[in-house]
C-alpha cells in the first residue's frame, strides 16, 4: 500500500506538471513572448517546478525527516540531469542514427549550451562551498546571488538575437488541454485554430499548481512510510527516487526532439533545467535546511554534489574544445549515475 501511495503521488505530480507547462507556455505565447523564450525558459521552469515545490512542501510539513527529503530532492535533480538524462539523450541519438538517418553528433547551438553549462557550474559550485563552509552571512549572500544569477540568465536569453533554438522551438506548444476538455464536454470540435483566451491558460496553470502541491505532500508521506518500513535513510530514497520519477519523464521530450533533429532544444531542455535547479531549489535548501555536507551522515549529499559538478564539467569542456557533444560521450555520463547508485546501495 505504501508503494501505491507513492506511485499515485508521482502520477499526480507528473500530470499536473504537464498541465502547468502547457498552461504557462500559452500564457507566454498570448503575451507575445518569443518562440525560443517560451519554449526554453518557460518550458524549463515548468518542467522543473515539481522539483522546486517538492522540497518546499517536504520542509514545510515540519516532520523530522522533512528536511532530509527536501535536501535529497534538491541535490538529486542536478545529479540526475547531468548524468542519467544525458545518457537517455545519448541512447536516443544512437538509435535514430541507425541507417544514416541522423548524425551521431548533436549539432546544438554551442553558444547557448556553453552559457547554460557555465551558469550551472558556477552557481552549483558556490552551493557546494556553502555546504562545506558554514558561515551564515555567506549563505544569505549566496542565496541572493543565486536568484540574481538566474534573473541575469533569463535576461540574457531574452535579449539574445534569434538563434537556432528560436527556430527549433517554433510550433512546439501543444493545444491547451483545459480548452480541449471543455470543448469535448460541450460536444464541439476539439481542434480550434484560434489561440485560447489568456484567463483560461492562467486557470489551467493555477489548477496544475494545486495538483503539484497535493502530489508533493502525498509523496513526502510515502517516502517517510517507506523509510520507516525498510529502515533506510529518507534522504537516500529522495536523492535517487524523487528526481528519477519527477524530472526524468519530462526530459523524454528531448528524445522526440532528437528524432526531429532539433538538437539545441533536445539539449537545452536539460541544460536549462540544470540552471534553474542550481538557483531556486538550492536557495530553498540554503535558507531552510542545515545545508551541511560535512559531519556524520552527510557523505551521500557531498558525493552527489561533486559527481554532478564533475559530470557537468565534462560536458562544458567537451563543448569548449570540440564544439559539439557526441552520443558516446553522453553514454559515459550514465556511468556517473550507475557508480553513485552502487555507492548508495553499498552504504545501505
Amino acid at each position: 500500500m505504501d508503494w501505491v501511495e507513492l506511485f499515485s503521488a508521482l502520477t499526480l505530480i507528473l500530470f499536473s506538471a504537464e498541465l502547468f507547462t502547457n498552461g504557462v507556455e500559452w500564457v507566454g505565447e498570448t503575451m507575445g513572448l518569443s518562440e525560443g523564450a517560451v519554449g526554453s525558459v518557460l518550458a524549463a521552469v515548468g518542467t522543473a517546478l515539481p522539483e522546486t515545490l517538492l522540497p518546499l512542501v517536504a520542509i514545510a510539513v515540519g516532520r523530522p525527516s522533512g528536511k532530509s527529503i527536501g535536501i535529497g530532492a534538491i541535490l538529486g535533480a542536478p545529479f540526475m540531469l547531468t548524468t542519467l538524462a544525458m545518457f537517455v539523450v545519448g541512447v536516443s541519438v544512437l538509435f535514430f542514427a541507425r541507417g544514416g538517418r541522423r548524425s551521431a553528433d548533436l549539432g546544438g547551438d554551442r553558444r547557448v549550451l556553453l552559457q547554460d553549462l557555465g551558469y550551472f557550474l558556477v552557481m552549483y559550485a558556490l552551493a557546494l562551498v556553502a555546504g562545506l563552509w558554514h558561515v551564515r552571512w555567506f549563505k544569505w549572500l549566496l542565496a541572493a546571488g543565486l536568484l540574481m544569477g538566474y534573473v541575469l540568465y533569463v535576461k540574457r536569453h531574452f535579449e539574445s538575437p534569434t538563434s537556432e533554438e528560436e527556430r527549433e522551438a517554433a510550433g512546439e506548444i501543444k493545444p491547451l488541454y483545459l480548452r480541449r476538455w471543455v470543448r469535448r464536454l460541450q460536444r464541439r470540435p476539439v481542434d480550434n485554430p484560434t489561440p485560447p483566451p489568456t484567463w483560461l491558460s492562467i486557470a489551467q496553470s493555477f489548477l496544475a499548481l494545486v495538483g503539484i502541491v497535493g502530489g508533493a505532500r502525498l509523496f513526502v508521506d510515502g517516502i517517510e512510510t517507506i523509510s520507516r518500513t525498510f529502515r533506510v535513510d529518507p534522504l537516500a530514497i529522495a536523492l535517487l527516487l524523487a528526481p528519477l520519477a519527477t524530472e526524468l519523464p519530462e526530459k523524454f521530450n528531448s528524445v522526440i526532439w532528437v528524432r526531429r533533429r532539433k538538437d539545441t532544444l533536445a539539449l537545452g531542455n536539460i541544460t536549462g533545467a540544470m540552471v534553474f535547479q542550481s538557483s531556486f531549489p538550492v536557495t530553498i535548501g540554503i535558507l531552510l535546511t542545515p545545508w551541511r555536507f560535512t559531519g556524520p551522515g552527510t557523505l551521500d549529499e557531498l558525493v552527489a554534489a561533486v559527481v554532478a559538478l564533475v559530470a557537468g564539467a565534462v560536458l562544458w569542456i567537451t563543448l569548449l574544445v570540440r564544439g559539439r557533444l557526441g552520443a558516446k560521450l553522453l553514454l559515459w555520463q550514465g556511468a556517473f549515475y550507475a557508480g553513485f547508485v552502487v555507492f548508495v546501495l553499498a552504504r545501505i
